[in-house]
């Protein structure tokens, strides 16, 4: 049977995936297996004949396929026609929305990541936040489908999100959808030395957006390029071709990532092909409580092969591989299937990745009392337990002179370039 490895951040959820075009043949089923589904024979008779309202055959089944998909993990549900077709979309880099990235905790909605330069951004929304209504109704009980569907709508529509954010009173935010096109590597020069590249998420152009950025900032540079600052802050995931393609670019050889599965046979593995795009520059690759699934993958790697220096905080831990499994005429179902592995055979499911240098979230600002002076001003309260990142970076700040993450970066790499050009002379 064929499949074509993916991992899917979608508006669903953060989700490991992959899609599987045939599903086979079907094992023997026991006898006790047949009486179960004799037994929903009859509790779907019984609720078509005497239910006290009029029922929709069609959302009947949806509801119950889906409601054993959700038992079994927070990333297993059912995609109707339509949001499989929507998800299907977004993979290619645009679709219509809030752009916000989110997964299901306890009953209710949670911001994985807001995109870049989308609604969700601009109202301030961030990693770990918790969405408990939408326009009033209550997200409890609803699938996470469900809460995606009612977040999606007309272009120029508003919405209301009630937000739960830690350390706060629940609060309202007002939404106005948009056309959420995602252009998934930005770049430009930190003084004349240092590259920033930014990957947002992992869509179909983004490899050739690493490509194109790295030209263009050695044209820029020339021969004063001393190190890239590669920043995946806030990049809930994607293509998993494209998380490989991205680790490989900076990766002469080696694994980059293996996804492990309860059938053994099914385990793949997938390598580093010579060639380094940053020719041996110095890379440090900055992370937080926003960066999952895809965005793990390429930290990961280049953290086990000691290509690059990771700085900021722990990262989401989004290591489960979910299968798609289309259902012709139904739309799909999402399959938990395996698990994802560092080369170094970490699992970060639940645990994220550590950086090798933990820098929280900060704003250089200067004081009104004393100009010329910058200071450094904490974003917010350390990460806990949970691998949020409650110190999120402001994205309106992210890649400028007042990101305090990227300063420190820049800061280090340029000291490695001195070190290193001492021990040459």
């Amino acid at each position: 049977m064929g499949r074509l490895g993916l991992i899917a951040a979608t508006a669903a959820a953060v989700l490991a995936f992959s899609l599987r075009y045939d599903v086979g043949v079907a094992a023997p089923s026991s006898s006790e297996a047949y009486k179960e589904l004799n037994l929903f024979g009859e509790v779907f008779e019984d609720v078509r004949a005497d239910y006290a309202g009029k029922v929709d055959d069609d959302q009947l089944v949806e509801s119950a396929i889906n409601g054993m998909l959700t038992s079994l993990d927070p990333h297993s549900n059912y995609l109707n026609t339509k949001n499989f077709d929507d998800m299907k979309v977004q993979t290619r880099g645009e679709f219509g929305g809030l752009g916000i990235e989110v997964s299901m905790e306890n009953g209710l909605v949670k911001v994985v990541s807001p995109i870049d330069d989308t609604p969700a951004a601009h109202a301030g929304l961030k990693p770990g936040d918790m969405i408990t209504q939408i326009d009033g109704q209550p997200v409890q009980g609803m699938t996470l489908p469900q809460a995606v569907e009612k977040m999606r709508g007309p272009i120029n529509s508003d919405i209301r999100l009630t937000i739960q954010r830690k350390g706060r009173d629940p609060f309202d935010v007002k939404l106005t959808r948009a056309t959420i096109r995602i252009q998934s590597v930005r770049s430009h020069l930190v003084g004349d030395d240092i590259g920033y590249i930014r990957i947002t998420s992992f869509n179909e152009q983004t490899d050739v957006g690493l490509n194109n950025a790295m030209k263009s900032i050695k044209q820029q540079a020339g021969n004063k390029l001393r190190g890239i600052v590669l920043d995946l802050r806030n990049n809930p995931g994607g293509l998993l071709d494209q998380a490989v393609a991205v680790s490989d670019a900076f990766l002469d050889k080696g694994e980059i990532v293996s996804t492990r599965g309860r059938v053994a046979d099914d385990a793949q593995r997938y390598d580093a092909r010579p060639g380094d795009i940053a020719a041996g520059l110095p890379v440090a690759v900055l992370i937080n409580g926003g960066s999952a699934s895809a965005s793990e993958i390429v930290a990961g790697a280049l953290q086990d092969h000691h290509r690059a220096i990771l700085l900021g905080t722990r990262s989401f831990g989004k290591g489960s591989v979910q299968t798609i499994i289309p259902l012709p005429g139904h739309g799909a179902m999402r399959l938990t299937t395996a698990r994802y592995y560092t080369p170094s055979g970490r699992s970060i499911q639940a645990k994220g990745i550590e950086p090798d240098i933990v820098v929280e979230a900060a704003k250089i600002e200067t004081p009104p009392d004393k100009k010329g002076a910058k200071v450094a001003e904490a974003a917010g309260d350390k990460t806990d337990d949970s691998g949020d990142d409650d110190a999120s970076v402001d994205p309106t700040i992210m890649g400028t002179a007042a990101d305090y993450q990227l300063t420190r970066a820049v800061d280090m790499l340029r000291g490695m370039a001195l070190y290193n050009g001492r021990m040459t002379n």
